[in-house]
């Protein structure tokens, strides 16, 4: 009996060991998550990349005109931390599963609101938040696994694409980072103490995006600007400027080109010269 219960012990403590230390081998369509900031907004994509390996995909493997779950394993999932536009449709913040009808001269993409799926057996089209169609284009070099990236950076948005094979899709992602920079700057310049720098902020970005001129000269004088600050200087410059004070600019203008020039950067060397040179024309 008590070998019994040795052997037993033996025998469990074996299977616990196995258990505990299963192998673990590379997944043949391996995932990645890809977070891009677009403007002030968080673009999350969680998606599993599988290869081409040899094989022709569209229209064979993935035949067309049929529901592909784009990518493999779980359900690809894109996360918005804002609202957006997708294709120019409105889409809340939150999460979405990414569908795709491959067609051979036309694709249709589906943001649907079930991120709990495997493949396309549970898909469910009156769950689709939106759904829209695109052009598909042929790549110059072969795409070896499945991609889900972002380019075409600006303010207000960025495009989004899917290659995989030779075959590419795209399509616009649109954010409201306007709306966002002004909200903060109505909440900050509200406060009974206000952070130096975002006189600065708000007077440059009133500057960029050519509101109130007024206003962004109010701000950028309330700004302790540090001597060395050329870079804050050429944008009290353009301010002036824009604001007529063209004897100020062009004095600000040079105090920024000699604090440069000795800062060694070049870039704004050149940048208050053609400033200044711009001024010049002006009485």
């Amino acid at each position: 009996m008590k070998n019994f219960k040795l052997f037993a012990l033996a025998a469990g403590m074996a299977i616990s060991t196995v258990v505990s230390a299963q192998i673990s081998t590379p997944r043949p369509s391996p995932t990645t998550e890809n977070t891009q900031t677009i403007g002030l907004t968080d673009v999350t994509v969680n998606y599993s990349r599988p290869g081409v390996k040899g094989r022709t995909i569209f229209g064979d493997l993935l035949p067309y005109n049929e529901l592909w779950r784009t990518g493999a394993n779980m359900a690809t999932v894109i996360t918005f931390s804002d609202d957006v536009t997708v294709n120019g449709s409105k889409v809340e913040a939150g999460s979405y599963a990414i569908f795709t009808i491959p067609g051979e001269n036309e694709w249709t993409v589906i943001l649907n609101t079930n991120t709990k799926q495997s493949g396309t057996g549970s898909y469910d089209e009156a769950l689709d938040k939106v759904r829209f169609t695109v052009k598909p284009t042929k790549t110059a070099d072969m795409v070896e696994s499945f991609t889900i990236d972002f380019e075409s950076f600006t303010n207000t948005g960025a495009t989004m694409y899917m290659a995989w094979e030779n075959t590419r899709i795209e399509f616009a992602i649109g954010v409201d980072s306007d709306s966002q920079v002004m909200a903060a700057i109505k909440a900050e310049m509200a406060k009974e103490e206000i952070n130096n720098f975002s006189y600065y902020s708000a007077a440059s970005y009133y500057l960029e995006t050519e509101r109130d001129i007024n206003q962004a000269l109010t701000w950028i004088n309330m700004y302790e600007m540090g001597e060395g600050q050329f870079w804050a200087m050429h944008t009290k410059a353009k301010i002036l400027a824009k604001a007529g004070k063209t004897k100020e600019a062009k004095k600000m203008a040079e105090q920024s080109k000699a604090v440069a020039t000795e800062a060694g950067n070049m870039a704004y060397v050149e940048m208050n010269d053609e400033l200044l040179a711009s001024l010049a024309k002006k009485k």
